[in-house]
């Protein structure tokens, strides 16, 4: 039975009615509509009826079918299924690489009007494949990109972040500046061309996980006065010392600073990658040298500190009022131990969202130190530096604005010390 229905409604029989096709499609099972869904033969009017019908797996079917007519995508481009509006982007998207000159001008009321409007999909599933889907295109309508791209779910928006040609530099600049999407701004550092103006927005971000890639992007662009930027923040910044180290071309002034907080084996690297005249090379293993000295005398500085910190700890001294008197005196080692020994945290972690520049990391912080708002805020502003116009402030006077389960989250990377 099936086979006849096919060989009628798929063009065989130039007499099969529309109306006689569906009567005999109401008659068939799930299995043979989803099968005439899915054949490139089925008429557009049959294809058409099918987008209405109430499995989804045939909707899907017609979803993915090159040949379904545009009136039936337009139906399906609201379907209740999420899956049918996945199939569908990626058709879509698909399909315009291919499409002549006359045919895109044919197609662009409804076909760019499904994209537009699966870019702009409630759930971030759909968004997500068209921006998989679009992020290599030149043929779109810039307006879907940006819209892509000013998403607020990094899978969303990092593909074309990373890969649309569409983007320019200004784009990408009020990106940088207004995102709030954690990872997006990595995605722009590692695009395949960064020029000298989006390194140095990227650089003023602050966004270390930005800049670690930014630097580990060989063809990125980055001028002398932003690498000097760079490396002024990154003595503290552990994730910043092997990507300026291996950054390429480096100048002799840029290899001496880094050379001054990087660990040995990476001053070696650098020795070797750059090709060192043998005096300056003796020089540079003479700064580490003595820098380890150094750092030895700090590290019984540091164990003294934090047996302090255990001691102080141990006798319930370690209050909002004793941190508060170590933030007011400049004492920050001793808050960084002490701040470590009320976490329950690594004294690496500490350092590591002190210096974020993130508020939220640090209002997280004093959370789970068992800590005030008020010291949260004293926090964010004398020892991590925060702008007072990103100061994450209380709710209603004293209450921590973020929920538990965010600020468990903020805290998550750093639990275990990476």
């Amino acid at each position: 039975m099936l086979k006849n229905i096919l060989q009628k409604i798929t063009g065989g029989d130039k007499t099969y009615s529309y109306e006689e096709a569906k009567t005999a499609l109401k008659k068939q099972n799930r299995r043979d509509k989803t099968i005439l869904a899915s054949h490139a033969e089925t008429k557009p009017e049959i294809l058409y009826y099918l987008a209405t019908d109430e499995s989804p797996e045939v909707r899907r079917e017609i979803a993915i079918n090159q040949n379904t007519p545009h009136q039936a995508n337009d139906l399906l481009v609201k379907d209740e299924d999420t899956e049918v509006r996945q199939e569908l982007a990626r058709k879509i998207a698909r399909m315009l690489p291919d499409l002549t000159d006359d045919e895109v001008s044919k197609v662009r009321e409804s076909a760019l009007e499904i994209l537009e409007t699966l870019a702009n999909d409630q759930l971030p599933q759909v968004r997500k494949i068209v921006s998989e889907e679009l992020k290599t295109f030149d043929c779109v309508p810039k307006q879907i990109i940006r819209k892509l791209a000013d998403d607020d779910h990094l899978e969303v928006c990092a593909p074309v972040l990373e890969y649309s040609p569409l983007l320019s530099t200004e784009d990408l600049k009020e990106i940088i500046a207004a995102t709030t999407v954690s990872g997006a701004i990595k995605a722009i550092a590692q695009r395949d061309q960064v020029n000298e103006e989006v390194s140095e927005a990227v650089t003023a971000s602050l966004d270390i996980p930005a800049v670690a890639a930014l630097l580990a992007n060989k063809n990125a662009q980055i001028r002398e006065s932003t690498l000097d930027k760079i490396i002024s923040q990154a003595n503290e910044m552990e994730e910043l010392h092997r990507p300026l180290a291996e950054r390429p071309n480096l100048s002799l002034r840029a290899i001496k600073r880094i050379a001054g907080f990087v660990a040995s084996s990476l001053v070696n690297r650098m020795i070797s990658a750059h090709d060192l005249d043998e005096s300056i090379a003796t020089e540079l293993l003479k700064q580490v040298r003595e820098r380890i000295q150094e750092t030895t005398g700090d590290e019984d500085d540091a164990e003294s500190l934090a047996s302090q910190a255990a001691q102080f700890h141990a006798k319930g001294l370690l209050d909002d009022a004793f941190i508060e008197n170590t933030i007011k005196n400049r004492q920050r080692e001793l808050l960084f131990h002490c701040l470590a020994q009320l976490a329950e945290m690594p004294l690496t972690s500490i350092r590591k969202i002190l210096t974020s520049k993130k508020a939220r990391r640090v209002v997280a912080l004093a959370w789970r130190a068992e800590l005030n708002m008020r010291t949260a805020i004293k926090l964010q502003l004398e020892i991590a530096c925060i702008p007072s116009s990103q100061v994450i402030n209380a709710k209603e006077g004293v209450q921590y604005p973020l929920s538990r389960a965010e600020m468990e989250y903020d805290l998550a990377l750093y639990d275990g010390g990476t």
